[in-house]
């Protein structure tokens, strides 16, 4: 007992942890929850992705989209293989697994998890054509940087690693989507653009969970967990809120 007061004491005061054997149980079971929700959502999103690879418009457009749905790919393995070095089942993964799975377009599940795995519930939600998918990961990329840059602070120090490895790829998406929502903006889109911020913007939003999270609190003491999510929340609003303006877009409700 008294040993662990200290881990949770070293842990409180910023310290760092390095290898799966002097973790505490609890540490644990928070570390792989907050691991799988990262692949999991990564999978899922590249999944959905793929999908529409053949829609973009033109052979660059493909290619960068193909190049993404490669790199998120990549991206999970390399937290996948962390979640190895815990006993995770990573042979789990490479069974069939239902990646692609969506709702119907206009279900409305809030925070809710996949009934299949830890993705995020905004990866429930079906993309409808490029433009829609372009908008998605627009918001979505935005999201993710400013996530990756509050999991990069993690206190299991190979994961913070990983994900400070990972962030720059992730922003890079997050710039094409931009990219390529700027050049259908300029082709005369701008109705149809706003019509899918509307749509994406509040599912997007709920990826931040609750603002009130009971758990932060034992999150930050665990060095897992720094800022809080209302504060992660505003600060991915204020971000995306300004690239869709200069776009002549408005954020969504």
């Amino acid at each position: 007992m008294a040993e662990d007061m200290s881990l949770s004491s070293y842990l409180a005061q910023g310290g760092k942890l390095t290898n799966p054997s002097n973790v505490p149980p609890r540490y644990r079971a928070e570390l792989l929850k907050l691991m799988a929700t990262f692949v999991d959502s990564e999978l899922a999103g590249a999944a959905g992705f793929a999908d529409i690879i053949n829609e973009g418009p033109g052979i660059k457009a493909r290619i960068a989209a193909a190049k993404i749905v490669l790199e998120k790919s990549d991206n999970a393995d390399k937290v996948l293989r962390i979640m190895g070095e815990f006993g995770a089942d990573t042979e789990a993964y490479a069974d069939h697994h239902p990646w692609t799975a969506r709702l119907t377009r206009d279900a409305d599940i809030g925070q809710s998890r996949s009934k299949h795995d830890m993705r995020l519930a905004v990866f429930n939600y079906p993309l409808e054509g490029w433009l829609d998918a372009v908008v998605m990961n627009l918001l979505m990329g935005r999201a993710v940087t400013v996530q990756l840059r509050e999991l990069s602070q993690v206190s299991y120090q190979p994961l913070a690693e990983a994900f400070r490895s990972i962030a720059p790829i992730e922003q890079r998406h997050a710039e094409l989507a931009e990219e390529g929502l700027t050049q259908l903006v300029e082709n005369g889109e701008t109705a149809q653009a706003q019509e899918a911020v509307d749509y994406w913007w509040p599912r997007v939003a709920a990826s931040f969970g609750s603002q009130t999270s009971e758990k932060f609190d034992g999150l930050r003491a665990m060095g897992l967990r720094h800022d809080t999510n209302a504060e992660l929340h505003d600060r991915w609003a204020a971000d995306a809120g300004a690239i869709l303006a200069k776009l002549g877009l408005t954020p969504g409700n």
